[in-house]
């Protein structure tokens, strides 16, 4: 029943504001680093080089992010030069936290935590399908599970890495990201403390690495 309530109130006046910003980017791996470029023209990188560091794991099997990509000494050593890195960000809008403002002033606390929940997921609910829509753009999809249970547990080929969680914690990562998706299209900007507002956004780096998995850097 809170979930029918919430729909219908966003559905009835359009708290809801839905939009995403992503593409694909041409990049390197150096080491602990991605090297990403902003544009490719003429079949090679152009502009300005946004290089994106990784943790590493310090024990086990000492895995990185960047480990995921393409490494600068495949092309030194005359292999394909380049790789390519699927960059999404997923927004609800401004609007979904004015409401949340609004309940929360009115001393409405259960209907905020409520719409607070409900607004999140929307967005994480957005970037899952954001995530399959570049799956089938870069031809990975046929290795998606046709179990919705088993899709929710990763059983698809690739990756979807977002900056603060624990593959790749450092949240200042995202102003790198800021550059190359431009999210001020879609009325998203980034504070201080490098969190993205309005709050019901997410953004992610994506790999079609067949071996890439979640998991955490100690």
């Amino acid at each position: 029943p809170v979930f029918r309530r919430c729909s219908e109130r966003a559905i009835a006046e359009q708290l809801l504001v839905p939009q995403v910003v992503y593409g694909y980017f041409p990049c390197q791996a150096d080491k602990n680093e991605l090297i990403c470029w902003p544009d490719l023209r003429d079949g090679k990188p152009a502009g300005e080089p946004v290089r994106l560091k990784y943790p590493r794991q310090s024990t086990g099997q000492r895995k990185c992010v960047a480990d995921f990509f393409r490494a600068v000494e495949v092309a030194a050593a005359g292999g394909p030069q380049y790789d390519v890195v699927g960059m999404t960000l997923v927004t609800m809008g401004s609007k979904a936290s004015e409401f949340a403002q609004r309940l929360f002033d009115s001393n409405e606390y259960r209907d905020y935590l409520h719409w607070h929940g409900f607004s999140v997921e929307s967005a994480e609910a957005l970037a899952e399908m954001w995530h399959r829509r570049v799956r089938e753009e870069l031809g990975i999809a046929g290795h998606d599970s046709p179990n919705m249970k088993e899709l929710f547990q990763a059983h698809y080929q690739g990756a979807r890495y977002s900056f603060g969680y624990p593959a790749s914690p450092d949240l200042e990562k995202q102003a790198k990201m800021r550059v190359l998706l431009e999210p001020e299209r879609v009325g998203v900007d980034l504070s201080e403390t490098f969190q993205w507002h309005p709050e019901q956004t997410t953004a992610a780096v994506v790999t079609h690495h067949p071996e890439a998995r979640y998991f955490v850097v100690k």
